[in-house]
């Protein structure tokens, strides 16, 4: 498929979803999606589902880099909503991001129109609803973003494109674990895996033929293996990084986490098992696809392809084969190694350790002791209009200390354009998945036990990947750098949704004290007003 052939595809599959279109240098695209409740049947249960245009899980957003996102987002639940574009980086317009630190909640019957780009940005992401426990509805959905048609991507054009959407799922309703959560228990196991609101799904291809596979975990708390019977996929792309492309038979990925792999048809023609099971858990739940050969007489069958026999070393021990494709370009033209982050001195480091903790009587999570409570005023508003009272940027610090747990409206300061070292330190038995809105940021470093600065010695100062959610293993850390060059507001949480709803997160306001739209957006003309906000002017 040549360059203007797939640019041509992508603009006739925009059409297709009933996408309007200005043409422009960077053109506007715009949709209108309203949210509403609906009955579907899932893991043979019927039960009430978050639908966006009737639709579960929500529209495939398809855009090309550079494209302007016009939004209008029409709320028919009875609870305040709003979505977050994961992964998107939303350049000096933390306005857009979608989370109750940025954005007032939609209203019930009400609408909201977001504004964003995909400015300098490709590769597979998704949507979620950021508020209460929404996302345990769905709500969720793909978000692609493709290459400009002068910008070239360093392997051929695939003859398919897909996309699976694999999370965990209860059949318990989002109100009643938002409750149990609230009384102070942490959510319980869930009762299955779907592929894209499934449990099963068909992807039909040639023989012979390639094929684009974009998986993303969309699950609230569940890491999960992927693997095609007997074919062995190409890693190309992992969160909007061009990686070297190694093969990998299974692939572990963590809550939050999306990537993209290469797949050919070269096996005989029949029909093979498609397997995401969940990792790391004494109960292993399987979500089973088929994968159809367009000539196969021959239905699925054997045994599934088995898991990794081992655990999180060996989850380890791949994740540190993730490296960037130096000579390849990503969303610009000028190579990914051209930014040598390995040869930059971090301005400061900062040391994050996850905790449970009872407050109160109840189970919360916390970061360096502290539990994160939500504001009724977005701090992002209450910085720009100067209200007292609303979050304090001294109540968490940037390395763990003793005491007891507290609660705030945590937020911890960061110049604009300083280069951190962030270490996750995680001292529990479970699994963490970390991740920043506005930003990506490279995983230079995993390792088991404490973290010390000796253990720099072990950083991939060279290839490491960029990324916007990272994994930290069971009483291990994962340290990662991130160049401090998007001013605005931007949450930095849990992506296991039960330990954000009860506080692990926080968020980083990266400043410059001189206002100028070089640097940032201002208030957008539509901006909702809530809390201590109400009745001050854009």
């Amino acid at each position: 498929m040549g360059k203007a052939v797939m640019l041509q595809w992508v603009i006739g599959l925009l059409a297709l979803l009933g996408v309007s279109q200005v043409d422009a240098e960077d053109p506007y695209f715009y949709y209108t999606w309203t949210v509403t409740y609906g009955t579907r049947s899932i893991l043979r249960v019927p039960q009430q589902v978050i639908l966006i245009n009737d639709q579960f899980p929500g529209p495939k957003l398809e855009v090309v880099t550079n494209n302007n996102i016009l939004l209008n987002l029409i709320n028919k639940l009875d609870q305040p909503f709003l979505l977050t574009w994961n992964g998107i980086k939303q350049r000096k317009n933390s306005w857009q991001d979608g989370v109750l630190g940025t954005n007032c909640p939609i209203p019930p019957n009400s609408n909201y129109t977001y504004k964003f780009q995909a400015k300098d940005q490709i590769g597979s992401y998704t949507y979620f609803p950021s508020t209460l426990l929404h996302k345990a509805a769905g709500g969720f959905g793909a978000l692609n973003i493709y290459h400009r048609s002068v910008i070239p991507i360093p392997y051929g054009y695939p003859d398919g494109d897909f996309t699976l959407l694999i999370g965990d799922w209860y059949k318990t309703s989002h109100k009643t674990l938002q409750q149990s959560l609230d009384s102070g228990k942490p959510l319980p196991f869930p009762d299955g895996v779907l592929i894209n609101g499934q449990t099963q799904s068909t992807f039909s291809g040639e023989q012979g033929k390639t094929y684009m596979f974009r998986i993303s975990n969309v699950g609230l708390s569940t890491s999960f293996n992927f693997r095609i019977q007997g074919h062995t996929m190409k890693l190309v792309e992992v969160e909007g990084s061009h990686v070297v492309q190694n093969l990998y038979d299974s692939l572990d990925v963590h809550v939050g986490q999306s990537l993209a792999v290469l797949v050919t048809l070269n096996q005989p023609p029949k029909d093979y098992y498609i397997v995401a099971s969940t990792r790391f858990s004494r109960t292993v739940l399987t979500a089973t696809a088929m994968l159809h050969y367009a000539n196969s007489q021959t239905p699925v069958s054997g045994p599934l392809p088995a898991a990794p026999a081992f655990q999180f070393h060996w989850s380890m021990q791949q994740a540190r084969t993730y490296r960037w494709n130096l000579t390849s370009n990503a969303a610009r033209p000028n190579p990914q190694g051209s930014f040598h982050y390995g040869k930059i001195t971090p301005t400061k480091t900062i040391v994050l350790a996850n905790s449970a903790s009872f407050i109160n009587g109840k189970l919360r999570y916390t970061v360096n002791g502290v539990s994160y409570v939500n504001s009724d005023t977005p701090l992002k508003l209450a910085d720009y209009f100067n209200i007292p009272g609303v979050f304090t940027m001294d109540s968490i610090r940037g390395l763990p200390s003793g005491g007891a747990a507290t609660v705030a409206t945590s937020v911890m300061p960061v110049s604009l354009h300083d280069f951190l070292e962030v270490v996750f330190q995680n001292n529990e038995n479970t699994p963490q998945s970390w991740h920043l809105d506005g930003y990506d940021f490279w995983v230079v470093g995993f390792g088991s036990g404490q973290w010390n600065p000796h253990k720099r010695k072990t950083y991939n100062l060279v290839d490491a990947l960029t990324r916007h959610t990272t994994q930290v293993y069971p009483n291990s850390w994962t340290a990662v750098l991130i160049s401090m060059d998007n001013q605005g507001m931007w949450n930095l949480r849990s992506a296991a949704w039960g330990r954000q709803y009860l506080g692990q997160q926080f968020y980083l306001r990266v400043f410059d004290p001189v206002r100028s739209l070089t640097n940032e957006y201002d208030t957008p003309s539509n901006v909702l007003l809530c809390g201590k906000a109400v009745g001050f002017h854009p």
